[in-house]
């Protein structure tokens, strides 16, 4: 099993930036892939991106190509999304996900752990 706790929502205005990190717990992380994701009231979960934690490889969605980055800290089992000039629309309670397979994938089953979420609320 493995634990997922995020941190560091909040509320910002249009064009701040925040940074989010999920602590991961209970097994190693070796191949696996880490991913976020978010959801906004009355819509789908939509993948952010994802990072291979092996590799250190990286993926994004195309919302957010451009303005967020995502990384990792391996001596702490941490994974960090770094949001910079966000925008209303960004506003969704954001998730940490685990894809013990390492199948690199933007689908939401592909990942078998999931994290509480943390919100995300951005005022135009």
């Amino acid at each position: 099993q493995v634990q997922l706790v995020e941190s560091g929502g909040g509320l910002v205005q249009a064009g701040d930036s925040l940074r989010l990190s999920c602590v991961a717990s209970g097994r190693t992380l070796n191949n696996y892939v880490m991913g976020w994701f978010r959801q906004a009231p009355g819509k789908e979960r939509e993948f952010v991106a994802f990072v291979r934690w092996t590799s250190g490889t990286t993926t994004y969605g195309n919302s957010v190509k451009g303005r967020f980055s995502i990384s990792i800290d391996n001596a702490k089992n941490t994974m960090y999304l770094q949001m910079n000039n966000l925008k209303p629309e960004d506003t969704a309670v954001y998730y940490c996900a685990a894809d013990a397979l390492g199948r690199g994938s933007i689908r939401v089953t592909s990942y078998n752990y999931w994290g509480q979420g943390t919100q995300v609320t951005v005022s135009s």
